[in-house]
């Protein structure tokens, strides 16, 4: 690796923002950049097969296996935290779920934190531009675009049997969470491609991968930005057990995600001064807000055991696995081809909450996300969670070398509206599962467990229970210069330095309602535009709000006083 290479970008991970500003950076074939991963190449069968995304969700091959401090209003467990170490990123080991969040979050990022230019109508577009869906071009969805998006089949007769039971709760059905109507039940959308995971890296890196302007380098690890005075003029990086410096004539953009873009900032003396002088690092700018404000979703699984026997409690089978994976590489059809997330749904918690702000993904398995805990039995479960956390954790430095792994701390459940909001997510997921349609398949609740009925009982089952849905964000929130809090512009330029940005989940100001991926996609595709000076795009729609949200929680119930 010569030491005085020179490319006009270097984008420091080749994950769910990286590989799409390496894309659209190179389509000026006056420009070069260097895409550099920590990972490998993604050429595991266990990533590209859809089924198959808890084993690489399980160990460290292709991700960073990151563990939280011990938290203190979850029992004090140690949280665990993955993140994609591979080309790709976290969207090549991440469950492929494509949920844009609400409209109202892009406006409340306009109206609480000065981004003008994130409003709906400015990220609609480039969720548009990124896009290639399966049911075709419409008002709210793009065709063509690198990112293929899915419609779930609900093959399972317990996808239908959820919807409709919410349906007979008294919640509104919807086509598309992702268009005009997130509120409601429906079917769910994901990231794949004829049986195929559609990750970054297959979706925007492959087909540009012989560009002679793009460099993309694998297992090549970023020790710290380069800077010369307040400007970012390049990247250490180690490859080989050999370390480089390697300069951009441009600017380097970070895309190293919500846990190690604020971790390198600070390497490279940005951040809070006490706690980087703290460490022995000098200080470049002095920004507070450098690994502060992060903000995760937390959920629970609600489980029941199934009376029938149409589970993928028997696909656990080894000689069922055999079939399955057999099907897959021969046709890429079967049950090995989907992401078992088919159906889902928003709702609002209580009356006076403006949009969705609890999340469903159901799943006709009773089982932990990283498959490490499985009941045995047939079940089903519905993951289910606050989208709009009031708490904050923190990511602080551990040591000033490189290699350790910084400090994480989620705060889970910190705030008094969080716990409230968990309960009634228990309890409203509860009324739905009792509702008639699934008389034919609901036998007893194996968790929490009917006895739990309690808020002390449900706060200690969240507690002992509760796991990460893995969106940590808003580490280097965006926001304008004179807020202490806020790190990038609304072009993800770092406040105080020159020639370097921040573009992945960590830039959020607040986290969306819903997934992370699709968002993170589409802030590359909007900020690729602000790199190269394009004119922004935008797509004027509308969105619904519920008639009577000031005072029903769901239609159909009395009229409330929640002043």
């Amino acid at each position: 690796m010569p030491n005085q290479e020179r490319f006009h970008y270097i984008i420091v991970g080749a994950g769910s923002a990286g590989a799409v500003l390496a894309n659209r950076l190179t389509e000026d074939a006056d420009v070069s950049v260097l895409l550099i991963e920590a990972g490998p190449m993604d050429r595991s069968l266990f990533i590209h097969m859809p089924a198959a995304f808890a084993y690489p969700l399980a160990n460290d091959k292709y991700n960073w296996c990151y563990h939280s401090e011990p938290d203190p209003h979850m029992d004090h467990r140690a949280m665990y935290c993955p993140r994609g170490r591979v080309l790709g990123g976290s969207s090549s080991i991440n469950g492929m779920a494509y949920v844009r969040g609400h409209a109202l979050d892009y406006e409340r990022w306009a109206r609480e934190f000065g981004l003008e230019e994130w409003r709906y109508r400015h990220c609609l577009a480039y969720f548009r531009k990124a896009e290639d869906f399966d049911q075709g071009e419409n008002a709210y969805h793009g065709a063509g675009g690198p990112l293929h998006v899915t419609t779930g089949e609900m093959r399972n007769p317990l996808d239908h049997a959820f919807v409709e039971a919410a349906i007979a709760a008294g919640y509104p059905h919807t086509e598309d969470m992702n268009a005009y109507q997130q509120e409601g039940f429906g079917p769910m959308f994901r990231t794949t491609k004829d049986g195929w995971r559609w990750s970054t890296a297959t979706a925007y890196l492959r087909p540009v991968m012989g560009r002679p302007n793009l460099t993309v380098r694998t297992r090549s690890f970023a020790r710290r930005i380069l800077m010369a005075g307040a400007r970012a003029i390049g990247v250490e990086v180690e490859q080989g057990g050999r370390s480089a410096n390697i300069h951009a004539e441009g600017e380097v953009l970070l895309c190293a995600g919500a846990i190690n873009s604020p971790q390198l900032l600070m390497l490279s003396g940005i951040g809070p001064a006490e706690h980087l002088r703290a460490h022995g690092i000098g200080v470049v700018t002095d920004r507070a807000g450098v690994g502060r404000n992060l903000q995760d979703h937390l959920e629970i699984y609600v489980q029941y055991a199934c009376k029938q026997p149409i589970t993928l409690y028997s696909a656990l089978k080894p000689w069922n696995k055999v079939m399955i994976g057999a099907q897959w590489l021969l046709r890429r059809t079967g049950l090995g081809a989907t992401n078992h997330f088919e159906s889902g749904g928003f709702i609002r918690s209580d009356a006076g909450v403006e949009h969705p702000n609890l999340q469903y993904h159901f799943l006709p398995m009773a089982v932990s996300y990283d498959g490490k805990s499985i009941q045995q039995r047939h079940g089903f479960q519905a993951h289910v969670g606050p989208m709009r956390p009031a708490s904050r954790g923190s990511v602080t430095l551990r040591s000033a070398e490189p290699h350790a792994a910084p400090r994480i701390l989620f705060n889970y459940m910190a705030m008094p509206e969080d716990r409230d909001d968990m309960r009634r997510a228990i309890r409203l997921t509860r009324e739905i599962m009792a509702q008639a349609p699934m008389d034919a398949f609901r036998a007893e609740q194996l968790a929490p467990g009917a006895a739990l009925t309690s808020d002390t009982h449900l706060d200690a089952f969240v507690r002992q229970h509760g796991e990460s849905a893995y969106h940590p964000a808003c580490t280097c929130a965006m926001g304008v210069a004179r807020n202490p809090e806020a790190v990038v512009d609304g072009q993800g330029r770092v406040h105080g330095v020159e020639g370097l940005r921040v573009v992945d989940a960590s830039i959020m100001p607040r986290i969306v309602s819903g997934n992370l991926n699709a968002p993170t996609i589409m802030m590359a595709e909007k900020l690729a535009d602000a790199v190269r000076g394009a004119p922004p795009l935008v797509a004027d729609r509308p969105w619904y709000t519920a008639k009577h949200w000031q005072v029903r929680q769901r239609e159909g119930e009395p009229d409330r006083d929640v002043r």
